[in-house]
Order: structure tokens, then sequence, then C-alpha cells
């Protein structure tokens, strides 16, 4: 059997920019991408911790320490910049997989900077 986890979890990021007439997508610092195991095209769940808004969306790679987070096309109406988000990764794992199974976390500060980062399982 093969089970949905959570892969990553990048905490509290502030979105910087919205660009509404793009085909979708949501722009991440590469840095950032790193730090939470993320892929470009790879695909995600945002969450808007300002006005509840939950999307599913895929990866654009962002220019390294630009601490960017853009939404792009229709999410770019479920954000506005200065609102917090928390954007989702899952993977796929068999129970072997399992056994040594870790969620990377991480949380940024008020610039998309990494403030902290750790495994938990």
């Amino acid at each position: 059997m093969m089970r949905t986890m959570l892969k990553s979890k990048l905490s509290y990021a502030t979105i910087i920019d919205a660009h509404l007439y793009y085909k979708g997508s949501i722009t991440i610092d590469e840095n950032l991408m790193e730090a939470a195991d993320l892929r470009e095209h790879e695909k995600v769940s945002v969450l808007n911790l300002n006005n509840g808004a939950r999307l599913k969306t895929y990866v654009i790679k962002g220019k390294r320490n630009s601490g960017m987070i853009c939404l792009n096309g229709p999410a770019a109406r479920l954000g506005c910049k200065g609102d917090k988000v928390i954007v989702l990764s899952y993977g796929l794992y068999n129970e072997e997989e399992l056994k040594s199974f870790k969620t990377t976390f991480v949380e940024v500060d008020e610039k998309n900077n990494v403030k902290n980062t750790h495994l938990a399982g």
C-alpha cells in the first residue's frame, strides 16, 4: 500500500507579488525551494493565513536570494501582497520507505529568509 504523506512544509512566507495574467502557479525563491525540498513544477497546496483560501498549483523557480513568493494566474485572486501563506508538498511512500520517513519543516522570517528548519517523523 502507498500512503500520501506531508513531504515538506514552508511556513509563514509573505506574498511579495501577484501576477493575474499568467497561466498559473506560485513562484518561490530558489533558496526556499531547496530548504523545503521542492522541485520546479512540483504540485503544492498553498494555504493563505489571512483569508483562509486554499489552492493547489505548481512551483516555478524564483530568483535565488530574492525572497520571492508570487501567486500567478488565477491563484493571484486568492492572495494579496503581504498575506502570509503556508506551502505544503506531499509524496507517496510505501511501508518500507515510511520506516525512515521524515517531513521537512521550514519557517521563514518577515523577509522570506529561512529562519529555521527541522525534520520530524
